[in-house]
């Protein structure tokens, strides 16, 4: 178990080392392709709020967890 989980975390730092400006360019294009240029930013948006929400709650746990 402890070997997987290992190597995965190392393949997983190799791989996103090797991510380039044509990587980028690859994955927007792909984005466009698949959604559309009107569909992103509702999509961003809606990344943006989760994101926002998600911040707000562990600054929640965290005032808590300094009450106790």
């Amino acid at each position: 178990m402890h070997i997987h989980l290992t190597f995965k975390i190392m393949t997983s730092a190799i791989l996103l080392g090797m991510i380039g400006p044509w990587q980028i360019v690859l994955i927007v294009l792909v984005f466009l392709l698949m959604f559309g240029g009107k569909k992103i930013p509702e999509l961003m948006k809606g990344l943006g709020k989760g994101m926002k929400e998600f911040k707000d709650a562990t600054k929640d746990l965290k005032e808590d967890n300094k009450e106790d």
